[in-house]
């Protein structure tokens, strides 16, 4: 007898936010989909898509939408949050009254805590206990290319092979390639660091400063990517990586980038 399948909570109704709830659905999951405004949560039921974010992307009919944050997070198996940076501990916060003895919390925000510097898998400890299963979910996506069934792929980093290999398989499809790695630091940087490249390439190219320029930065940049990590105790092949160079050049090239169009 096959086990049934783990409901899943995407906490985060931004672009990735509702492309990883819609992949989740997609995938056979039963997924609810929490946003921290209730009235663009009630259009999100009405019209089944995201149209200030993802427009024409239909929601599937096992994405259910939900506005109350403690209601969701006591009805899942697991959590994956996709919040802004800044709200992530707030969010952790204000889940850990319901949140199951079980649940893996993952996350696909990328980014450090702005008033800290700390790295999100620190302040996941620090507001839900050293024990807890927690990973993050990083590498080169829009999520637009995403939520239309492109080829993607992505790593997963969990402090065990266990917990990174549960979270990799909720996103698996035949479209989406999941690795997994143990190097959550190494993760969280690269996918941190990747931003502040990716607008300085904005700038040298709003500045017409030409192909080779922008060369040199993505590939200096790089380097320097594996020396701070290495430094904060990441390892620095994680780089190589799709979370760190694949991040990178996608970020650093492609004018579906934010950061870059800010540079």
């Amino acid at each position: 007898m096959t086990a049934a399948k783990p409901v899943i909570a995407v906490l985060g109704a931004g672009s990735w936010g509702t492309a990883l709830a819609v992949l989740l659905a997609r995938n056979g999951y039963r997924t609810l989909f929490w946003g921290h405004d209730a009235a663009r949560q009630a259009r999100l039921a009405h019209e089944r898509e995201n149209a200030r974010y993802l427009p024409g992307v239909r929601f599937p009919d096992n994405l259910v939408i939900r506005e109350d944050l403690l209601e969701t997070v006591g009805e899942a198996t697991h959590l994956l949050v996709v919040v802004p940076s800044h709200a992530f501990r707030a969010t952790l916060e204000a889940l850990t009254a319901r949140l199951p003895s079980g649940a893996i919390v993952a996350w696909a925000t990328k980014g450090l805590e702005p008033a800290t510097g700390r790295l999100l898998s620190q302040v996941a400890a620090d507001v839900l206990g050293e024990q807890r299963a927690i990973g993050v979910i990083s590498g080169p996506t829009f999520a637009k290319e995403v939520a239309q069934g492109l080829p993607t792929a992505v790593t997963v980093a969990a402090h065990d092979s266990v917990t990174a290999e549960a979270i990799a398989a909720w996103l698996r499809s035949d479209r989406v390639r999941v690795y997994t790695s143990t190097d959550l630091v190494g993760v969280e940087l690269g996918g941190a660091i990747k931003n502040v490249l990716a607008i300085a390439t904005g700038i040298s190219d709003g500045l017409g400063l030409g192909a080779n320029a922008r060369a040199a930065l993505i590939t200096r940049g790089l380097a320097e990517m594996r020396r701070l990590t290495e430094a904060l105790g990441g390892k620095p092949e994680t780089i190589m990586g799709l979370a760190g160079i694949g991040d990178l050049v996608l970020t650093c090239t492609d004018n579906q980038s934010r950061n870059r169009q800010v540079g």
